[in-house]
């Protein structure tokens, strides 16, 4: 057992820069080969990482043994693979940062695209109506989300939750252009085809954000102590009013995180406003008058149909796919700033 316990000689370990020391070695011959050759960066970088890996393993194990090489390995892997997870994101966000900031000024923010042709332009008028779809779609689906999380919750019992509890699941899966078609559909019932309105984006938009709401708040009020309901119940309060003056307030932090999600899930979707809001290239202010535009559709339309130059268009395109990243960044650092700041409930204690 002691000598199980001691540590290896300093002489038979891998020195702590040894590892480093051969992905630089690596690094530098891609750096080498990309620039002598025609060869596939990429390609290089996958090939000099495995090869670097299978050095740093040979290495451990003729010096600490299979043991210590594996875990060796097993770290490198892991690490690996959040690497190749983590590149696709950040050459995302190089992309769109460096060909989205050269429309990224005043007049794509305060200016529209009404008798505009060509260069200029902006695109307040679908940044608006992205505001006014989604916090319309927000509107209707919160209290709906979190009723029916509530209900599932506390009252839910039997078959009919677990119908609910079903169509939650099946709603949670559909494709968007699903929810697009849908609400259309509904709306051309009363109001007759080729309607186009913003209120028929936002139904669609709420389609989507209701088993998103559902299933977090659902998840976060099944983590509220017992305890706490057991002892409002003891004092003779009410059951609907210990789950609004007990229950709600103490997952508060939990719910608005989730709908703050839920709006960033769909703030960005596309499918479903192209066959509900139409387009159109001046300020609306009315979702239930006119088509609407906003930042996806935009966005989408810019990169479809260019003029001719087509430079503007793409470069208005990648301003506006810059301008929804950092509206779903901004909705992520709110409901992060949130769950710090009501995070510290009973549920924690």
């Amino acid at each position: 057992m002691e000598i199980a316990a001691q540590a290896l000689p300093r002489n038979r370990r891998v020195p702590s820069w040894g590892p480093w020391a051969v992905y630089a070695v690596a690094l530098v011959l891609v750096v080498v080969l990309s620039r002598a050759t025609d060869l596939n960066v990429a390609l290089l970088a996958v090939v000099g990482a495995i090869l670097a890996g299978a050095a740093v393993y040979l290495w451990s194990r003729a010096l600490e043994g299979s043991r210590r090489a594996v875990d060796r390995a097993a770290t490198l892997a892991v690490t690996s693979s959040f690497v190749v997870a983590l590149v696709p994101l950040v050459s995302l966000l190089v992309t769109v940062i460096r060909r989205g900031a050269e429309r990224f000024d005043v007049t794509f923010f305060t200016h529209s695209l009404r008798n505009v042709v060509g260069e200029g332009g902006g695109a307040v008028h679908a940044i608006v109506g992205t505001i006014i779809i989604t916090g319309a779609a927000a509107v209707v689906s919160i209290p709906i989300g979190i009723l029916t999380a509530v209900y599932l919750r506390e009252y839910g019992r039997g078959k009919l939750a677990a119908a609910v509890t079903f169509f939650v699941d099946v709603t949670a899966g559909i494709p968007s252009i699903v929810a697009g078609l849908f609400a259309y559909a509904l709306f051309a019932l009363f109001l007759g085809p080729g309607i186009r309105l913003g209120i028929i984006g936002s139904v669609a938009l709420a389609v989507l954000m209701i088993p998103i709401i559902v299933r977090s708040t659902e998840e976060i009020l099944r983590i509220v102590p017992n305890s706490l309901r057991e002892a409002s119940y003891a004092l003779g309060v009410p059951k609907w009013k210990t789950i609004v003056r007990v229950v709600l307030p103490t997952a508060l932090g939990g719910i608005i995180t989730g709908v703050m999600l839920a709006i960033a899930r769909v703030v960005g979707e596309t499918a479903p406003l192209l066959v509900t809001t139409g387009l159109i290239t001046s300020v609306n202010t009315n979702p239930f008058a006119g088509r609407m535009m906003n930042l996806s559709v935009f966005a989408y339309f810019q990169y479809k149909t260019p003029g001719v130059p087509p430079e503007p268009y793409l470069a208005r395109a990648w301003a506006a796919a810059l301008t929804l990243i950092i509206i779903v960044l901004v909705l992520y650092f709110v409901a992060r700033l949130v769950s710090l700041r009501y995070g510290r409930t009973e549920i924690q204690r």
